[in-house]
């Protein structure tokens, strides 16, 4: 006798994905006498973990689902499954699994993205998503075997893998994108991260590294290694073009070699408000995107074009951006394109990546971890953008909601 089929269940509705709280270590340069030289690379993701588990006792270990953490050079202390070991070494039940993430820069920015599709659709309650890259210890593209048909087919410009030169080819796409324009830009983004750190904006994100050199013995990693506050327009003048004799970049307007690692706490909006756990902000849709590799700088156009369509919202309607700043000239590119003006203060309030370093894959939750801080100080402010270039020609955005605007429409106690 054949046995009646079951009932199907009911379909599950889609459930609000919110941003609980992010952290990461000092960003160090990443050079021999660099602040992490001698550390290694999922250490300092493993210390964000275990702060970011800290702050939130409330967040019983055993209700994380997922560990997604990314980084693009995967060998050595950054290969081995970072979410799976990470998640161990942090001390996580060993029921909680893990896996590892590569989407190059926007590595961290795809774990957030990734673990939030599946909290969305009920498979998680609560994930960590972050990043981590010792780009002194493995420099992106190490060991890499580029497949010869990218070259012999002429699939891609050979120059196309050196990011340097793809913004170099975007001030020649868009000739009003200056050289001047780039380093007034530069010079303002050292000058806000100065003004966030005084005012207290930075700090409260960092969580301490021991560190230890065989020269100088142990020490602590308290504040970013890379910013340049002193820096003016005239005094960088005369820097060299390292991708092009007489282009248009320079180490001024490029950000710098960086190591360092991010990590954030996602959850469902009905397990934040049975748990006790802050909202900071709510994610609304996001988009990836690619465009050719020799303009790799103009991804985020077309993936924040994706993530508007999503949200049924437009650009006047994103009231603060997070632009992760590869180069200058990539952010200025995503501006034009929106009319929004150079010095729109709406844009990286807290500076960007040229003042506080690019550790790659980490990238990404840090511009969520800078937003969710400026929801707090602007509750006018009810939608904010993070979004990113990414390597060998992509883009990926992420539009949020501030939980502290009078209309914000996400997950609140009273729905309990």
């Amino acid at each position: 006798m054949t046995a009646a089929p079951e009932t199907p269940r009911a379909r599950r509705a889609v459930r609000d994905v919110v941003f609980v709280d992010g952290a990461r270590t000092p960003f160090g340069k990443a050079k021999p006498d660099g602040l992490y030289a001698e550390t290694r690379a999922d250490d300092l993701i493993v210390k964000v973990v275990r702060e970011l588990l800290r702050r939130h006792p409330e967040l019983p270990p055993e209700r994380i689902d997922e560990v997604a953490i990314a980084a693009t050079t995967q060998q050595g202390d950054q290969g081995l499954t970072l979410g799976r070991t990470v998640g161990m070494l942090a001390g996580l039940p060993q029921s909680v699994p893990g896996y590892a993430i590569d989407r190059m820069c926007a590595g961290a920015l795809t774990a957030a993205t990734t673990t939030a599709a599946g909290i969305a659709m009920g498979a998680l309650d609560v994930a960590i998503a972050g990043g981590v890259e010792h780009m002194g210890r493995h420099p992106m593209g190490f060991a890499a075997d580029v497949n010869p048909r990218f070259v012999a087919e002429k699939l891609v410009d050979p120059q196309a893998l050196n990011m340097g030169v793809t913004a170099e080819n975007l001030h020649d796409k868009f000739p009003q994108l200056t050289k001047e324009r780039a380093d007034r830009f530069a010079v303002e983004s050292q000058a806000k991260y100065a003004k966030a750190l005084a005012n207290g904006n930075i700090d409260p994100d960092l969580v301490p590294v021991a560190v230890r050199s065989a020269e100088l013995g142990w020490g602590l990693a308290t504040t970013d290694e890379l910013p340049r506050p002193e820096t003016t327009f005239e005094s960088i003048q005369g820097l060299k073009t390292p991708f092009r004799p007489g282009g248009r970049v320079t180490p001024a307007t490029s950000s710098p070699l960086t190591d360092g690692a991010t990590g954030a706490i996602l959850a469902a909006g009905d397990v934040v408000a049975e748990l006790g756990l802050p909202a900071r902000m709510r994610m609304v849709s996001y988009g990836f995107a690619g465009v050719p590799p020799e303009i790799m700088g103009y991804g985020p156009v077309p993936s924040t074009e994706k993530a508007l369509k999503t949200a049924g919202l437009t650009i006047d309607d994103i009231g603060l951006f997070e632009l992760n700043e590869a180069f200058a000239v990539q952010v200025l590119s995503f501006l034009d394109h929106y009319g929004i003006a150079d010095d729109d203060p709406r844009v990286n309030q807290y500076g960007g990546a040229i003042a506080m370093g690019h550790p790659l894959a980490s990238s990404g939750v840090r511009l969520m971890t800078q937003l969710a801080r400026q929801f707090e100080q602007h509750p006018e402010v009810r939608y904010g953008l993070t979004a990113m270039c990414v390597g060998l020609g992509q883009g990926g955005s992420v539009i949020w909601e501030n939980p502290h605007h009078a209309d914000y429409s996400g997950h609140t106690d009273e729905e309990n």
